[in-house]
């Protein structure tokens, strides 16, 4: 049986899937609408996250990836970008290693995932919502909502992640990789640096990679229309 996820499905023409983060839904839902000015764009919740259930077979990031392909299957889409922030950005580069003939290109925008012992992720946990924006954001006077800490959905996060957050073959597997990857990063990001996404982007051979100025670990929320022009930039259209 095939794993239920909801989504979002909104706009006409090339198809997106959009895969947000740890901090859930709400990061990617501003910049949905954005983009479905030009394009269709599917915006699922993570099964796990923002109260939806979660199949026991949906063990890790690769299990979920596979969900996602079957959910294109389904829907009989062709031509799809992939695009996910954060850990999104880690399901679709496990997308993209699937070699789905549905997907077309794949945007790892301030992903995780792979292991760079020279620049490690920031292990947020404990952190107080001051302390989280201030590495999240280039200016956490932008930061929407209120909170007191990391997502709630961080339970949801771990279950698929565990608590490194990373997976030490990721890198390695995304060498043989040929599908073209956007990879996308917010300078002042301090949660996963520009060199871990340099290093990120390097693990691909027919990647791209692009840093955007004043932003952080969620560019969607904090410069989404730089963030569209960096798309629009190497033919995202």
């Amino acid at each position: 049986m095939s794993t239920q996820i909801t989504f979002q499905d909104s706009g006409r023409g090339r198809p997106f899937l959009l895969l947000h983060g740890g901090g859930g839904l709400a990061t990617m839902t501003a910049f949905a609408g954005l983009l479905a000015d030009r394009a269709r764009v599917l915006l699922p919740t993570h099964p796990g996250f923002g109260g939806t259930p979660k199949p026991a077979e949906l063990t890790d990031v690769r299990a979920l990836a596979k969900a996602y392909v079957e959910l294109l299957d389904q829907l009989g889409l062709t031509d799809v970008t992939v695009l996910g922030n954060s850990f999104g950005g880690w399901v679709a580069a496990e997308i993209a290693l699937l070699g789905s003939p549905r997907v077309s290109g794949a945007v790892i925008v301030d992903g995780i995932g792979v292991v760079v012992p020279e620049h490690p992720l920031t292990d947020v946990s404990g952190f107080s919502r001051t302390e989280l924006l201030a590495h999240s954001y280039h200016d956490p006077a932008k930061a929407p909502g209120s909170g007191t800490g990391p997502s709630p959905d961080l339970r949801a996060l771990i279950g698929y992640t565990g608590p490194a957050m990373a997976d030490p073959t990721l890198a390695g597997r995304l060498s043989g990789l040929t599908l073209p990857v956007h990879v996308i990063w917010g300078e002042s990001d301090r949660i996963a640096g520009p060199e871990y996404g340099r290093a990120y982007a390097a693990a691909m051979p027919a990647s791209t990679f692009t840093v955007l100025p004043r932003t952080g670990h969620l560019p969607q929320l904090e410069t989404p229309e730089e963030l569209l022009d960096a798309l629009l930039a190497v033919g995202v259209r």
